[in-house]
């Protein structure tokens, strides 16, 4: 299951919520109306879907009042995989970077040196920034560009980054 969003608070008294989307798409929403959405693995059905100010303003089939949405405040949403946005190249659903190793070059002989692991991944306007979780010293973040991040090697599970001066110092 892909997490797409996570619940906020009721809007209004009619049952709509009103959701932080966690899905780098917010439009994405309004592609699954009438499919089914997952919450603590309860299906429901989107009835309803519209942004407003960086947040999507939903509608659940079966939800009809205000109460029965402050119940969920702070739930995810959940779609199943086959759901999920397609990927274009070079691109990598963050639950699948989570975990991967990262090495960068040692020296001008171009020697490779494991360094730690990517831990988290945060989405900003204008590009994503990796949280290295180092095997030596403090853990540090680095944007995701093509200067810095220079492979994904998703079959061995390893991400090769260029540190360009300063990078580690940008602790956590």
């Amino acid at each position: 299951m892909f997490e797409i969003g996570i619940i906020t608070k009721p809007q209004g008294i009619r049952g709509e919520m009103r959701v932080l989307p966690t899905t780098d798409d917010p439009t994405r929403f309004s592609l699954l109306l009438g499919e089914e959405v997952f919450i603590n693995n309860t299906p429901y059905t989107l009835t309803g879907a519209r942004q407003q100010k960086g947040i999507v303003i939903i509608k659940l089939d079966g939800l009809n009042d205000r109460t029965m949405v402050e119940s969920l405040v702070e739930n995810k949403i959940y779609i199943p995989e086959e759901k999920a946005l397609p990927l274009g190249e070079n691109e990598y659903y963050i639950r699948d970077l989570i975990g991967l190793r990262v090495q960068t070059f040692e020296n001008e002989n171009m020697e490779k040196k494991e360094i730690g692991v990517i831990s988290r991944v945060f989405n900003t306007n204008a590009n994503d920034v990796y949280v290295i979780e180092a095997l030596e010293g403090d853990n540090f973040m680095i944007p995701a560009i093509k200067d810095v991040v220079l492979s994904v090697d998703m079959v061995n599970k390893m991400v090769t980054i260029r540190l360009m001066d300063g990078l580690r110092e940008l602790k956590i």
